[in-house]
């Protein structure tokens, strides 16, 4: 499959089958993460892979702190779908920015180096979920875990910047594509 192709058919999985991952996939799809282009070549990103019967604790804490922000009267939008992805999903990598020291809502407007590494760190979780696809694996890029962002942190035992996570899994379903604003509605040639 070429990158326009892996492009073209990538698609957010919501539904896995409970079949494992070999670990040689699973290090596939990291190493072309770590190929991703970096500001400064900085390389900012970490990673932490849960599977097996750690996805069960990783959804308890997920939980968690989807229920403490909904006492505290938060919307958390699609979160609990998420949680049933995460539970689903016999991979969750947790992707972080080693670089970064707070919750990505509190950076400083003016902080270059924590916007460049938040950029850096996007390109190498697309670099994954292409990855996924060409691997014949489905992938989720999760931004909700930032609804447990504090309880997640401490159970994977990381003080640096939680940026996303992505589910990695065979595909249970087979979504069409999503509509796409037209090219004339988002660019603007001078």
């Amino acid at each position: 499959m070429n990158t326009l192709e892996a492009i073209a058919q990538r698609r957010s999985i919501r539904r896995f089958k409970p079949d494992p991952i070999p670990d040689e996939l699973v290090t596939q799809i990291l190493h072309a993460a770590i190929q991703a282009p970096s500001a400064k070549n900085r390389q900012p990103w970490r990673f932490v892979v849960v599977r097996g019967e750690r996805r069960t604790e990783m959804v308890h804490v997920m939980r968690e702190g989807i229920v403490r922000l909904e006492g505290l009267g938060i919307q958390t939008g699609s979160a609990r779908g998420t949680a049933r992805v995460m539970e689903q999903a016999p991979v969750t990598v947790f992707v972080f920015n080693a670089c970064g020291e707070h919750a990505p809502d509190t950076a400083p407007e003016e902080d270059k180096d924590d916007v460049t590494d938040v950029q850096s760190i996007g390109a190498a979780i697309q670099n994954m979920t292409l990855a996924a696809q060409d691997l014949g694996l489905g992938s989720l890029w999760i931004c909700d875990v930032l609804y447990a962002y504090d309880g997640l942190c401490a159970w994977l035992g990381q003080t640096c910047q939680l940026i996303a996570a992505v589910a990695l899994g065979y595909a249970d379903e087979r979504p069409p594509a999503r509509p796409r604003k037209p090219l004339a509605e988002v660019v603007e040639w001078r």
